[in-house]
């Protein structure tokens, strides 16, 4: 018989092993964190910081990144969508990555690059394993087999809090997931800093309730000890 989780029962996350990672030296990290929290603007730093070390960088994000995600982001975080079954809105997510994995981070990892993504695996943790209900290992196993294992090497979580992150903007909020409100998008926070305690080996949390040039500084020092790390095991000849 089929083993069934009981999602009554917290079940600890069991990452997989990176199956089928190209044995190439490229890098891989994700930035997390809920809205408000300033991930682009530390991007957009990360990337520049690291190219000015002579790093071949590509930023993708998710959903998005490729022509098919990029409509799937538009059907989710349209508000005109409407509510959305739980399960249907993890699907979509996990379609958007599968996609960006295959035809973007795969080719590029295996190029040598650096890739840095806006939101992975651990988003879809987040926000329908845990705020939506759906259970982590439900969701840890789909997207498990939507990227056929690959996960980052480095996760930098902008931790905030939500009221925080919503009182940066001015604005109504925009999308389908912004408008969930405060109480949904404690529930997120609370999720990535329980997963960042249960993976501390791929996890680096960051406070983001500080100026950027400040929160930049914690990340460039995460940045370049994942850099240093990749080159120790992959020394150049």
């Amino acid at each position: 018989m089929l083993k069934r989780y009981r999602l009554s029962r917290p079940v600890p996350l069991t990452l997989v092993p990176k199956l089928k990672r190209p044995p190439a030296t490229g890098l891989f990290i994700a930035f997390e964190g809920v809205e408000g929290a300033g991930k682009g603007t530390q991007i957009s730093m990360a990337e520049a910081h690291l190219r000015s070390l002579g790093l071949d960088v590509l930023v993708t994000r998710e959903p998005g990144g490729t022509v098919a995600g990029e409509q799937i982001r538009e059907l989710l975080l349209d508000p005109a969508t409407g509510k959305l079954d739980a399960r249907a809105e993890a699907l979509l997510f996990a379609a958007s990555r599968a996609q960006t994995v295959a035809s973007v981070i795969r080719p590029a990892l295996a190029e040598g690059k650096v890739v840095i993504c806006d939101r992975y695996v651990d988003s879809s943790l987040a926000y329908q394993g845990w705020a939506r209900g759906l259970g982590e290992p439900d969701v840890l196993s789909l997207n498990v087999w939507a990227t056929q294992g690959l996960f980052p090497d480095m996760v930098i979580l902008l931790h905030l809090e939500p009221e925080l992150g919503m009182a940066r903007s001015e604005d109504e909020p925009r999308d389908r997931m912004e408008q969930e409100g405060q109480q949904f998008l404690a529930k997120v926070a609370d999720a990535y800093l329980k997963i960042a305690e249960e993976h501390p080996e791929r996890f680096v949390v960051v406070d983001a309730n500080r100026d950027p040039a400040a929160v930049f500084d914690s990340v460039r020092e995460a940045l370049e000890r994942a850099v240093h790390e990749r080159d120790d095991h992959h020394p150049t000849s």
